[in-house]
């Protein structure tokens, strides 16, 4: 018998779903698990195992194939690396079908997979200096770990993805074709207009070559760490945005979700802050991992990455809202422009701490 805790999109699909992935077990439980704006995931529950069940969603993702091979070149290459660097790292596998396969197709099309469930925690805010110097270790770690990796083996999941100067082309054109007159709306123009001029920053800097590309996460946000029971951070879930980019694409995006201990949604009333604190413990626990993966030019970068990359954010957001919430999943209208009004307004705290930021990254 199967039981679904909270109603799931896909009954459809599901006998079929769960006769692949789990045969030989008829008692099974299916619970959506995570706050994940692009994929649907869920947690399978049999008498003998869990398991991860996820469809990867083919709006994003164009080529749902290449998030799949990403994700089992990166395992294996992690299960030859973690012996002598991180024993202690966890990862998930993937779980294969009844057919041995890595994926099921549905007759919709849609890709499904499998990965192992990791028992581990996950925190929503750091509440200590201590949290984001576990952080930022985990982050170097898994620099670390992949920075020998061959990454032209890799495929590009997202083509353009972290490359700002796409995106504000995309927004020009999309905002030629649909307005808004919302509350925010003029906010965000405002900020776009205002820092436009500093977007190419980071893609000159790798034409120039004075920043290099290696295998890197794509979305080291604070959900995404792992930590054991101790508050040791052991490892980093969701791989379906690796691929070959800078190394200032994660640690930038790392320290704009990790620092605004608001989060990204709540509201744009609230108030907005970037912890300065909890950005050098990340920086100090970074470094002492994956410290020698950058130059003394590419630390003098690192004050652009995290302006840019929460600029990016809210860019993505307010084109996504003006195109009818296309990329990003939402709960109620109006709240990728929401979302967009808070990563903007973060843009404006984290120009206030410019200096102190770029203190830090020389440690």
């Amino acid at each position: 018998m199967t039981r679904i805790q909270s109603p799931i999109s896909v009954d459809g699909v599901l006998e079929e779903l769960l006769s692949r992935f789990c045969p030989r077990h008829s008692d099974c439980t299916i619970v959506p698990i995570g706050h994940g704006n692009i994929n649907d995931t869920y947690l399978v529950k049999t008498s003998a195992k869990k398991f991860i069940l996820q469809r990867i969603s083919a709006t994003v993702f164009p080529k749902p194939l290449h998030v799949i091979t990403n994700f089992q070149k990166i395992a294996a290459h992690l299960e030859r690396r973690i012996g002598a660097i991180a024993p202690e790292w966890q990862f998930a596998r993937s779980v294969l079908t009844d057919q041995g396969n890595l994926f099921f197709r549905d007759e919709r099309g849609d890709f499904w997979r499998g990965q192992t469930y990791l028992h581990h925690k996950v925190v929503t805010v750091l509440n200590s200096r201590q949290q984001g110097y576990e952080l930022g270790r985990t982050l170097g770690i898994f620099h670390l770990l992949v920075s020998d990796m061959d990454g032209e083996t890799l495929h590009d999941p997202l083509p353009g993805f972290h490359i700002l100067p796409q995106y504000l082309e995309k927004f020009d054109c999309t905002r030629e074709k649909n307005s808004s007159m919302e509350a925010g709306s003029q906010y965000c123009q405002e900020s776009i207009e205002k820092h436009r001029n500093k977007a190419a920053i980071l893609e000159r800097a790798k034409e120039d070559g004075i920043l290099t590309k290696q295998p890197i996460h794509g979305d080291p946000k604070i959900d995404n760490f792992i930590f054991n029971k101790l508050g040791c951070g052991v490892g980093l879930i969701d791989m379906d945005t690796v691929s070959l980019g800078l190394l200032h694409y994660d640690l930038g995006d790392c320290l704009r979700s990790c620092c605004n201990r608001s989060g990204e949604g709540g509201g744009v009333n609230r108030e907005i802050q970037f912890d300065m604190e909890i950005c050098k413990a990340i920086l100090e626990g970074y470094f002492l991992q994956a410290g020698s993966l950058f130059s003394p030019s590419a630390r003098s970068y690192i004050y652009d990455a995290v302006l840019l990359l929460t600029f990016e954010l809210g860019l993505r957001f307010f084109t996504d809202h003006l195109v009818g919430n296309r990329y990003f999943k939402i709960d109620f209208s109006g709240e990728n422009l929401q979302r967009a009004v808070i990563q903007f307004r973060l843009v404006e705290e984290i120009e206030k701490y410019e200096s102190e930021i770029r203190a830090a990254a020389e440690i």
